[in-house]
């Protein structure tokens, strides 16, 4: 399996561990891009301290986080997985969701003749994503999608139905342990540093925000940052922020938050790079209200029931829970979703997507279908 960023690990962490103790199976982990990257969390150091053998590394992003460098850092990827394939010589490819980076690996197995296998595939979303994920579900021999519908849309792209699995997603089996034991287990400032306020009580309400750049919009990314950012400085609550990922756009994003922090004072906000995934997990299942545009709140937050403002166009058409209410990028309109979500409180757990056992599904499947794969790579 190949694992790109940080995000990647912990839609796909059970799966490596499951694929991992298959008596059946070997798993080979590549990780590439921005998880390799300190900039951007470091992501591999999470993967080693669980013990995941790293098989092989690829250093593959080209700086400048605009929409040349992701198409330089796309073709960086194929000349070389292409190369870390030849090598490990894996009966089969696994690769999840649609990032960017993706396409890289999807592209260099398919013309390699190596089977290859699809998490997260069939779903909708803005940003180039949606391009991206739908042309690897064209490249792919085996997919297995999180929610009934992504189902049916794979199947209307004309796979065989036979090769279409919903086994649901990967993280919300994390999210599971952490429903089950949501107390706080770690310090988050002793333990991950960050800047910004020296740090707060945990048993008072406050907000996470987790907010990247859209590609098809890159341009104003800057713009967008610095309304949420006058948002979250007019709730003044206690907040927890992370930073972008690498998408084009990243930079007007971060540049957005430096200045915004010289000009005026946030005295209630923390910035972090990254955090484990359980730790992350548990620190929104904690939140009064997630605030972004991240697949998490999407996703890993339904099932947790986590008050979520989802702003902008980068999770347009993804299937969502009653936790979500959608806003435009204006300042009010955010705050008001914040304050109705204060007032409301967590919401039901919603299982669309997942009810916490996929990783033991992909194992089952990976080493039972027909293709009968005996060495998993994951990237």
């Amino acid at each position: 399996m190949v694992v790109t960023a940080r995000p990647s690990y912990s839609r796909v962490k059970t799966a490596l561990k499951a694929i991992n103790d298959h008596p059946q199976l070997e798993l080979q982990l590549v990780v590439a891009a921005s998880a390799l990257l300190d900039r951007y969390g470091t992501a591999v150091n999470y993967m080693e301290a669980d013990g995941f053998t790293i098989a092989a590394r690829v250093f593959n992003v080209l700086e400048g986080e605009n929409l040349t460098a992701m198409a330089k850092t796309t073709g960086l990827g194929i000349l070389e997985l292409a190369s870390v394939f030849e090598r490990l010589k894996p009966d089969a490819v696994m690769t999840i969701a649609d990032r960017f980076e993706t396409i890289a690996t999807a592209i260099a197995a398919s013309y390699m003749n190596i089977p290859l296998i699809h998490i997260q595939g069939g779903e909708v979303t803005g940003n180039i994503d949606e391009k991206v994920r739908h042309a690897i579900t064209k490249l792919s021999d085996l997919h297995l999608v999180s929610s009934v519908k992504a189902r049916e849309r794979v199947v209307r792209m004309g796979e065989f139905e036979d090769k279409v699995f919903h086994t649901g997603c990967p993280s919300i089996d994390l999210a599971h342990d952490v429903r089950e034991n949501p107390g706080f287990n770690f310090d988050p400032f002793a333990k991950y540093g960050g800047v910004g306020v020296e740090n707060f009580d945990l048993s008072d309400p406050y907000l996470v925000v987790m907010q990247h750049p859209v590609t098809t919009e890159h341009s104003q990314a800057r713009k967008h940052i610095e309304i949420t950012l006058d948002a979250i400085r007019e709730l003044d609550m206690p907040t927890f922020w992370f930073w972008p990922n690498v998408d084009a756009g990243s930079d007007g994003t971060s540049k957005g938050i430096r200045v915004y922090r010289e000009k005026h004072e946030l005295d209630k906000v923390r910035f972090f790079k990254n955090m484990e995934p359980q730790d992350f997990l548990r620190l929104i299942t904690n939140s009064a209200c997630l605030i972004g545009n991240s697949s998490v709140g999407i996703r890993e937050s339904a099932y947790l029931g986590i008050p979520v403002v989802n702003i902008g166009s980068r999770q347009a058409g993804r299937e969502r829970g009653a936790n979500v209410i959608d806003t435009t990028y204006d300042k009010r309109e955010i705050i008001r979703a914040v304050q109705q979500h204060l007032s409301h409180g967590k919401y039901p757990s919603d299982t669309i997507y997942g009810d916490a056992t996929a990783g033991t599904q992909i194992a089952e499947l990976c080493a039972t279908q027909p293709l009968h794969f005996h060495k998993i790579l994951s990237y």
